[in-house]
């Protein structure tokens, strides 16, 4: 695998050079072939020793120049001052014929030990927290959600102090940059406009290269990057993630979905449901997640403000978040509900819909999935559905309301019904059934982990093999608990 490096190409004062911690006695704990694929990884080598040594942080591959990067941010509305990559290490990137755009691909060690940005910390990662990472972000690619993506979690014996001792892990992830907003918040606090300069350039450069020709490419920079993170805030709520940690340090320069910590998938529907324990005042819940989205691009326009050149011009590329945000979610909401069309009054029926799950705590996962099976003309098979519901009679009104509102476009159930659920996933990342993984992976039993994987990795399928895990969470699930620990 040929690793360069092009970040390691810019000015020194942009990160640390570093070798990654070894850790004693590495083995695999869980690999990615989909995610192998884009790099055109042979998936045959995932056993080898070279691989875990390498991916465990204990041999640097040819033409790799490993880095610790330095950024700064806002961390829950507050200016943190510089951070950094406290616990990841930058291998390099490596060419991606398998994405898209095929370009190269970024592979980073989250938990290979300290760098000059740890802090207080350790710079290592648990196994508990890699696999949650591991899962989720190759369950969010498949769910069409724009996300860094995870090659492999490596693990050791060696031990590390949380809230109790864990064991310890490596995650490897991959994206074309992992530069984010605050790398950009970094310099401009710093009143630093040279390497200010000097990072969007390399960024227009290496990620956004059709906007170089742009009359004012940094105003281009800023309404592009708010587009994709407007976008993306739709795509969270209507799958009805949320990322729990919406710092500015965690927000992505390409709209992806990064760092993940204390995420959730949302189960009885709470639109003020907060899956971050830490987060003691609900800043980032889940009805918030579209507003901390603009806040953000805010923050980032200001950052961007000294090359843009003022502030009018900088205001005109932020604008474009709210109606992207509303036009995308709109189209989501409408595949959700299987209409074809866009008719007045439609929003109504959405506000009915989510006030109903609201007041009854219906799981969000099986609402949309179960609202594919509801049939025009037999109301009888309404009953799975309306199962989920304490006020039935509430249900059934506005299923009155949808059927009526089907009509109006002569809707098929048969074709509705394909369509819903290519939209509407089956299976998501409960936090019960990662917790189940976790559990076992702990006692080195890494079965439960690749089950869960190849599940995910086909969230819209029926899998009647895998029905139990499409189930409603059992009673002890309610008092898992995720915070930035996680």
């Amino acid at each position: 695998m040929p690793f360069l490096n092009s970040f390691a190409e810019l000015p020194p004062a942009f990160y640390t050079r570093l070798m990654p911690t070894p850790v004693p006695s590495p083995y695999l704990v869980c690999a990615s072939e989909s995610a192998a694929a884009l790099i055109d990884f042979d998936t045959r080598d995932f056993d080898n020793p070279l691989f875990i040594d390498t991916f465990a942080g204990n041999r640097v591959p040819e033409g790799s120049v490993p880095l610790a990067a330095v950024y700064s941010g806002h961390q829950f509305g507050v200016w943190a001052g510089q951070l950094g990559d406290g616990r990841a290490i930058l291998l390099g990137d490596v060419p991606a014929p398998g994405t898209p755009h095929p370009g190269a691909l970024e592979l980073q060690l989250k938990g290979a030990g300290m760098t000059p940005y740890s802090r207080m910390g350790d710079g290592r990662a648990v196994l508990r927290s890699s696999i949650r990472e591991f899962l989720c972000s190759e369950a969010m690619a498949a769910l069409g959600i724009p996300t860094s993506r995870a090659l492999c979690v490596v693990g050791s014996d060696m031990r590390v102090l949380r809230e109790t001792p864990e064991t310890s892990a490596i995650a490897t992830r991959m994206a074309p940059t992992f530069v984010r907003f605050g790398s950009f918040e970094h310099w401009f606090y710093n009143d630093r406009k040279d390497e200010l300069q000097t990072l969007a350039d390399y960024t227009i450069d290496r990620c956004y290269p059709e906007l170089r020709d742009a009359a004012n490419p940094y105003e281009a920079l800023l309404a592009e990057v708010t587009r994709r993170t407007a976008r993306l805030m739709a795509q969270w709520q209507a799958v009805g993630f949320m990322h729990g940690v919406m710092n500015t340090d965690n927000m992505s320069i390409l709209g992806l979905t990064i760092d993940y910590g204390p995420f959730g998938f949302m189960e009885a529907f709470d639109a003020r449901h907060i899956c971050n324990h830490t987060d003691q005042q609900g800043r980032y819940s889940y009805q918030m997640q579209p507003g901390i989205g603009q806040w953000n691009c805010y923050a980032l326009g200001q950052a961007l403000l000294p090359l843009i050149g003022d502030v009018d011009t900088t205001q005109a590329a932020l604008e474009v978040y709210k109606p992207e945000y509303q036009q995308h979610f709109d189209r989501l909401l409408h595949q959700k509900l299987g209409l074809r069309s866009s008719l007045p009054g439609d929003d109504k029926l959405f506000d009915a819909m989510f006030g109903l799950m609201q007041n009854n705590h219906v799981d969000f996962t099986l609402f949309f999935r179960r609202l594919g099976s509801l049939a025009l003309d037999n109301v009888s098979a309404d009953e799975p559905l309306r199962d989920l519901f304490i006020d039935r009679p509430a249900f059934d009104a506005w299923a009155t309301q949808y059927r009526a509102r089907l009509r109006q476009e002569n809707s098929v159930d048969a074709i509705r019904k394909t369509g819903m659920d290519a939209t509407n996933p089956k299976y998501v990342l409960r936090n019960y059934l990662a917790q189940v993984a976790i559990q076992k992976a702990q006692e080195k039993d890494f079965s439960e982990t690749g089950r869960l994987l190849k599940l995910l990795e086909k969230p819209f399928d029926e899998q009647p093999e895998n029905e139990a895990y499409a189930a409603l969470p059992p009673d002890w699930a309610s008092h898992l608990e995720v915070s930035c620990s996680s």
